[in-house]
């Protein structure tokens, strides 16, 4: 990943330079990640009883 990408997908995520402080590299990396699977829809959604069982 290159500098610009890596500001790019900051920007994306909202962050400003004094988050960047107190984030890693890779943390912001899995939060993008995560960002883009915002809007997925599951097939099957876990139920509450699902995590009283697991």
């Amino acid at each position: 990943m290159t500098t610009p990408l890596f500001l790019l997908r900051c920007i994306q995520l909202g962050l400003s330079m004094a988050d960047l402080e107190l984030l890693f590299i890779g943390l912001i990396n899995d939060m993008y990640s995560e960002s883009r699977n915002d809007d997925y829809k599951y097939a099957e959604l876990a139920t509450q009883e699902d995590f009283d069982r697991f």
